[in-house]
């Protein structure tokens, strides 16, 4: 919800210095000429006259990031000059910079350059000193202190708000709260910064980090005795939160506060894998509104099919079609779930798997080719051979008796017990049952040919993680912020 709001924005260069409705105070003005003339000085190579500036706007305002910029200065004239006392002055202010701001997102990397550049002062120190009449030069920085790279001033975002404590939104609510006034830290690019304090209006303007500039955005905050106030909670943190028109879009995630227009207002909160809670909410003028969902069901993860060929797979989640062709990434309640991968030519892939919530299981598959069956096809070939065989061996037995029994049964005259038709008949119904037994054989073996499984089986390698990947933007950083669990 948009307010008309009065709003100061001042830009430390004169010549892209915005129109002011207001003067910052003396003591912000003093720090931003200070802030100006040390960032010239610093491109200039002045380091020691711009550590003075900087030292001097630190002065005027106390900002962490004054005492950086001043060591970076330092950490320059050291490289530059080989100098022990702007090592020592750089690691002096770098320290004094953590002291002041033991929370700085860069701590880790203000840290190792401290050590880099005690392990350089030592070195020089070490140094055995010129012979007499020797030029001195400059010694040349070591491999470490180089691998630190420049060190720069940074640029610096004041953000105040009258009255103070208000909370900061930047680019979305739907982000979180970024602070509270008054905020000073870097904020690299182009932001739409939102500030917003219960009973008073909503001031939104845009804000642009640079390294050259100091930019000091103050906002005074009109009353608003006629709005409501509304704090909207789930039991399901980051919950999506809805207000009168889901066609717009959520508009912030739980736990969320802000002023409201008053009457009736309906919300919606909203959770992957739960059950949609409706509320509506009759706000008056000035009042304290709560807004409180109990969200029920099931937490949802994902499964992630990949695999080379994937694009030519259907991918079957518990029976069901899932996709019709990969990569396919699909979201599934939490639980037990069989995931099948099936591709022409290919031996298909199933796997069992069981999907926590807010998790991610990926699952790289490999099909392996499905080999021919010729083998199959010739023992069949050679079970009818057999078969037929046996059927022809059969019939000349029978052929055989058949004109023996004729002869017996006209008994004129008696057929001698001795003819060698009892005997070839006698062996070619052997042979044909021999030659059955053979087909019988040829053919189970042709049997087992067509569906055993030749060659390596098509295979699966899981990876689960707890993984969230989002732009974000933090008190004293900007960029992305990544949890993982194994």
């Amino acid at each position: 919800m948009r307010s008309r709001v009065c709003f100061v924005v001042w830009v430390a260069i004169c010549a892209l210095a915005a129109p002011v409705a207001a003067q910052p105070s003396d003591a912000l003005k003093k720090a931003q000429a200070a802030f100006d003339q040390a960032q010239l000085d610093y491109l200039q190579g002045k380091y020691d006259e711009a550590a003075k500036g900087f030292q001097d706007a630190f002065s005027a305002r106390d900002f962490p990031q004054f005492l950086y910029n001043t060591g970076a200065c330092y950490h320059m004239k050291g490289k530059r000059d080989g100098s022990v006392e702007s090592y020592t002055a750089a690691v002096s202010f770098y320290r004094k910079y953590l002291e002041k701001d033991p929370k700085a997102a860069d701590r880790a990397k203000v840290e190792k350059a401290i050590g880099v550049l005690e392990a350089e002062i030592k070195r020089l120190r070490e140094q055995a000193p010129p012979a007499e009449g020797t030029p001195q030069t400059p010694a040349t920085p070591s491999a470490d202190v180089q691998s630190l790279g420049d060190a720069k001033p940074r640029s610096l975002v004041v953000i105040e708000s009258e009255p103070q404590g208000a909370t900061i939104y930047v680019d979305d609510r739907k982000k979180g709260s970024f602070g509270q006034t008054p905020w000073s830290g870097p904020l690299e690019g182009t932001h739409k910064v939102i500030i917003e304090k219960r009973g008073f209006m909503v001031s939104e303007s845009e804000v642009v980090g640079d390294p050259n500039k100091l930019f000091v955005l103050r906002a005074v905050l009109g009353k608003e005795n006629f709005l409501g106030w509304v704090d909207v909670t789930s039991n399901i943190p980051g919950a999506d939160i809805y207000i009168d028109d889901k066609n717009v879009g959520a508009v912030a995630k739980t736990p969320h506060s802000q002023n409201i227009k008053p009457g009736k207002h309906t919300f919606w909160i909203t959770a992957e894998g739960y059950n949609e809670a409706r509320i509506e909410v009759e706000v008056v003028p000035g009042g304290t509104h709560e807004v409180k969902a109990d969200l029920k069901g099931t937490p949802t993860g994902k499964i992630n099919i990949i695999g080379i060929g994937i694009e030519d797979s259907k991918i079957y989640v518990d029976g069901q079609l899932a996709c019709e062709r990969g990569p396919c990434l699909r979201s599934v309640p939490e639980g037990e779930h069989t995931v099948r991968v099936e591709r022409p030519g290919m031996k298909s892939f199933s796997r069992r798997l069981s999907v926590q919530g807010k998790t991610e299981t990926t699952i790289k598959v490999s099909l392996a080719p499905r080999p021919g069956r010729g083998d199959a096809v010739v023992a069949y070939v050679l079970a009818a051979g057999f078969a037929g065989g046996g059927a022809f061996l059969g019939y000349q037995a029978n052929k055989y008796r058949d004109d023996l029994r004729k002869e017996i049964d006209a008994g004129s005259p008696p057929v001698d017990n001795r003819d060698e038709r009892f005997t070839k008949g006698k062996i070619f119904a052997v042979a044909a049952d021999v030659t059955f037994g053979v087909a019988g054989i040829t053919a189970l073996t042709a049997l087992y040919y067509t569906f055993r499984s030749k060659g390596p089986p098509s295979t699966g390698l899981m990876d689960i993680r707890a993984i969230a990947l989002q732009p974000q933007i933090g008190p004293s950083y900007a960029g992305l912020g990544m949890g993982v669990s194994w």
